[in-house]
């Protein structure tokens, strides 16, 4: 007979929960695809790339201006200019036969990116010339390979470009489009399956009857791994029925790479969901019940070597389960380093208590007034609160050691919106 209603047998600290995480999930996607440049964005390059070609693959101008022997320059000043004899133009994509050779006493106008002509070693800015006709006066000198980008600067040849591991980001696209390399193999992403339980909960867009609850928290969470670069699969919202509990958490872990249940996770006669997990392998459940608030009932697991989790119903709780133990779990599954945060230090403009032992993760708003920032605590009343989540833009960790901080006291904040901005 199942006991309920008794509270956590135990209650794991943050700290060794987080160590735990790190100990059982061991989970890495290993299968590789092919994608198009432009795809591969936020997704894990599976393999060193080298640079196939010298970047830029010629000597090339950096700056608008003259192509010179710069030798030619050398005394120049303002007060005794050097005048070079003008003998034609040269631009981005013209073919070397095209462009006149540059011998001494000469100069050929260039633009930003053209190929450097025979015969020059240097450019000389446009803003430090005079054009006189069929000549340019030199105002100021240049040494040789000024202003010029020289073969191989960017990349030489066979350089590594992006390390195996690395997240694909923006410039790393820009810097495989230079290099003309048009697919690049990549892990696949990450899949992950979202159950919600609760017999009161309806799906959003339902009709209402007396008692139902809309299902605000799976998709927040869908988005939230939406967001993380993850392929989603909804397992629906079911009854507390534990035999349909566990058929689906079975389906989540044949067609997944790991399982998020919300809901179902506390201690009252209808929590199912962790007698479901440790029914259907071992070790089941490692973590249930942790020392932080909200999200207390957070919980992790792995069934046939394939994580789980276990989340509050409530919304702000869900969040900052996820924020704290599927988030970095993402990254292990892709074997990436945790991201750093975006963070702020301000001060307090009221004391905010904490419970010794507890971790608690306080929704803030985060304002900036002449030069100075303020962190304003949100009053709470629970985990269920979903206005604290989009009236606040930070969010202020209060660690287990600490009873609290104190009215004017600076903290550090971690920041997930745009900082408000006081006028007056």
């Amino acid at each position: 007979m199942r006991k309920r209603m008794e509270g956590f047998p135990t209650l794991v600290s943050f700290k060794e929960s987080r160590r735990k995480l790190a100990e059982v999930i061991k989970y890495r996607i290993l299968e590789t695809v092919e994608v198009a440049l432009e795809d591969a964005l936020n997704m894990v390059c599976a393999e060193d790339i080298f640079a196939p070609i010298d970047l830029p693959e010629f000597d090339r101008s950096a700056v608008d201006g003259y192509a010179v022997v710069a030798e030619d320059t050398f005394g120049s000043s303002p007060n005794n200019p050097v005048e070079l004899k003008l003998i034609g133009k040269v631009h981005a994509g013209m073919k070397p036969s095209d462009m006149p050779k540059v011998n001494r006493g000469e100069a050929v106008e260039i633009y930003t990116g053209a190929r450097l002509p025979e015969g020059a070693n240097a450019v000389v800015m446009v803003e430090h010339t005079n054009k006189l006709g069929d000549s340019i006066e030199v105002l100021y000198p240049v040494s040789p390979y000024q202003n010029v980008s020289k073969k191989g600067e960017d990349y030489k040849k066979g350089e590594l470009v992006i390390k195996k591991g690395t997240m694909i980001r923006p410039w790393h696209i820009a810097a495989l489009a230079a290099l003309n390399i048009p697919k690049v193999k990549v892990l696949r992403k990450p899949r992950f399956a979202v159950l919600s339980t609760g017999s009161e909960l309806v799906e959003v867009g339902s009709e209402l009857k007396e008692g139902n609850v809309v299902n605000s928290s799976k998709p927040m969470l869908k988005s939230l791994l939406k967001e993380l670069g993850c392929e989603v699969l909804d397992l629906g919202t079911i009854p507390d029925d534990l035999e349909k509990i566990k058929e689906s958490i079975k389906e989540g872990l044949r067609v997944a790479d790991a399982v998020i249940i919300t809901g179902g996770t506390s201690v009252g006669e209808l929590d199912l969901v962790p007698e479901a997990i440790n029914s259907l392998g071992k070790p089941g459940l490692v973590v249930h019940g942790i020392m932080m608030r909200p999200a207390k009932p957070t919980g992790f697991g792995v069934i046939d070597n394939k994580p789980v989790f276990i989340l509050s119903g409530l919304p702000v709780a869900a969040l900052v389960g996820f924020q704290n133990f599927i988030k970095p779990s993402i990254q292990m599954i892709l074997g990436l380093p945790e991201e750093p945060k975006i963070t702020v230090r301000g001060r307090l403009t009221r004391r905010v208590a904490n419970l010794h032992g507890v971790r608690s993760f306080v929704r803030v708003r985060v304002m900036r007034k002449d030069d100075a920032y303020y962190i304003e605590p949100l009053m709470l009343t629970g985990s269920g609160l979903i206005s604290t989540l989009t009236k606040a833009n930070g969010m202020l960790t209060i660690p287990e050691d600490v009873e609290g901080y104190d009215e004017g006291e600076e903290v550090e904040v971690e920041l997930f919106q745009p900082i408000e901005t006081i006028i007056g």
